[in-house]
């Protein structure tokens, strides 16, 4: 297994979500590689609707591995605008590329400053250690 990587570019949550600022308010969701490593092989993702209005903190769909199943908590405050449909036919995405194709969601943001209150990569991986 290579080493975890947290990009640089992204924001965490201590739920071990990432969050990237995609512009006009919108906001891209998943879980990072550290979450997917713990979780094992991800066979199944439930993801919330697009429309849906959630607040922080509230869980939104889950990921199901071959050893538990973990609630997708939101990070952020707003409206749902996308989901990431791929997950469905091939749910282990999430492991092979939890930054990229394994995106979960995105989400249009209430309060846009609300990004810069999560962590950075250094403070996301100091909560690890």
């Amino acid at each position: 297994m290579s080493t975890l990587n947290y990009p640089e570019d992204l924001r965490y949550t201590s739920d071990h979500e990432w969050v990237k600022d995609m512009g006009d308010g919108v906001a891209r969701v998943g879980i990072t590689a550290y979450a997917q490593d713990a979780l094992g092989d991800v066979v199944y993702v439930s993801l919330p609707q697009v429309g849906d209005t959630v607040a922080v903190g509230d869980s939104v769909g889950e990921v199901e591995s071959t050893k538990s199943v973990s609630d997708i908590y939101a990070p952020l405050a707003g409206e749902v605008v996308g989901a990431n449909e791929a997950l469905d036919a091939t749910p282990e995405l999430v492991n092979s590329d939890s930054y990229g194709e394994g995106w979960m969601y995105e989400i249009k943001v209430e309060d846009a400053g609300a990004l810069d209150g999560l962590l950075d990569a250094a403070a996301y991986q100091a909560e690890l250690d």
